[in-house]
């Protein structure tokens, strides 16, 4: 974790809601004397900002003058919208200033930066972290903490300029990954666009075989319910996203589609010494996985609880919790517990409030289970 500080310095923002005041929180909180400066096409939701001091003021467009005195430029708009920013920009910002931007797709602004003539000055980032709720006014000073915040530095900018930029993201303290805009979107087809595509299709899958009693969508809880959660997301944000990457999804999708076929064909086949096989190693390549850092795919922090089904039970564990100063996000009695083994499930808006959830529970005796 690096606690090194950046002193005033000059902020610019295109785009401000929740990861863009996020990182203004996080540089105020770091140094209260820096300047931050706001362009957004909705300045009327910025006024809490301001009146808050996290933005010194917000500029009436991105060709705006004071444009050119900061030092570092963070572009926190959807991905095309920041494209489109890069160019306006161009005549602009000062050789010295440090342009980035949050998006999830890097090729596409790599190539505008490039055509802009930008390429000694742009480091690509994408933090690793996010909320199901959006907008300035769900914005955290410590959104990043823990969370990988990947880099994506054009080869022409100096490497003094990407250490300090490093730095700056590790005071945030994030966990700074440098690596080519190539491989980001390759990676990020392959763990976090791809997954969302096979969520939305394993959704519609069902919709599409389900009877007219929608008994599939019935008993639709468990397992499906929590491998398919990400299907929720924003539709227009993810049909920029595919458009934008569809070439490393398509790669991606490919080798998924092999792997489907080969276990349709294996199953029909009986060989079960080959399906057994494929299970123990996604078992254990899965279990490898760090559950403590932050992914692309947001985590869900949920426990289960084995309780008697009568009056207050319910009750009884959300005042427990509640005496606990545990706030809890969302609980309800599971009737589908086939990949369970808890019947009320329980969920928080953080890890450690679910591990001292369970601590608590199991201090009054409740058999739990922690996912």
């Amino acid at each position: 974790m690096n606690d090194s500080k950046e002193t005033n310095k000059t902020y610019g923002f295109f785009g401000f809601g929740l990861i863009g005041g996020s990182l203004a929180k996080n540089l105020r909180s770091l140094d209260p004397s820096c300047r931050i400066f706001v362009y957004t096409r909705h300045p009327a939701r910025l006024q809490t900002a301001v009146d808050e001091g996290i933005a010194d003021c917000i500029l009436p467009s991105l060709t705006d003058e004071r444009f050119r005195e900061c030092d570092v430029i963070f572009l926190c708009a959807p991905v095309g919208s920041n494209i489109e920013a890069v160019r306006s920009l161009r005549d602009v910002i000062s050789p010295d200033c440090l342009l980035t931007d949050v998006g999830s797709v890097k090729n596409g602004i790599h190539k505008a930066v490039r055509e802009a003539g930008l390429s000694d000055r742009f480091i690509g980032g994408h933090p690793m972290t996010g909320s199901e709720k959006s907008g300035y006014e769900n914005a955290k000073d410590h959104l990043f903490e823990n969370a990988y915040y990947i880099l994506t530095p054009e080869q022409a900018v100096p490497e003094e300029k990407v250490k300090s930029f490093r730095d700056l993201v590790g005071s945030l303290h994030a966990l700074p990954l440098v690596i080519s805009c190539e491989e980001h979107d390759y990676i990020t087809a392959a763990v976090s666009h791809l997954p969302h595509v096979i969520a939305s299709s394993l959704v519609n899958t069902v919709h599409n075989l389900d009877s007219e009693e929608e008994h599939m969508k019935m008993i639709a809880a468990g397992g499906f319910k929590d491998i398919t959660r990400i299907a929720s997301s924003s539709p227009e944000m993810w049909e920029h996203i595919c458009i934008s990457n569809h070439e490393n999804i398509t790669r991606v999708m490919d080798e998924f589609i092999r792997l489907l076929i080969q276990a349709r064909d294996q199953m029909n086949e009986g060989n079960g010494s080959y399906i057994s096989r494929m299970f123990q190693q996604s078992r254990d390549y899965r279990d490898s996985f760090q559950s403590a850092s932050h992914g692309l795919i947001k985590s869900s922090h949920r426990i289960y609880c084995d309780i008697i089904d009568e009056s207050g039970a319910i009750a009884t564990i959300a005042t427990i919790l509640a005496l606990g100063r545990i706030n809890i996000k969302n609980i309800g009695i599971l009737h589908n517990r086939e990949f369970e083994e808890g019947v009320l499930q329980i969920e928080f808006y953080d890890e450690e409030s679910a591990v001292r959830a369970v601590q608590i529970l199991e201090h009054h005796r409740y058999e739990v289970w922690k996912v």
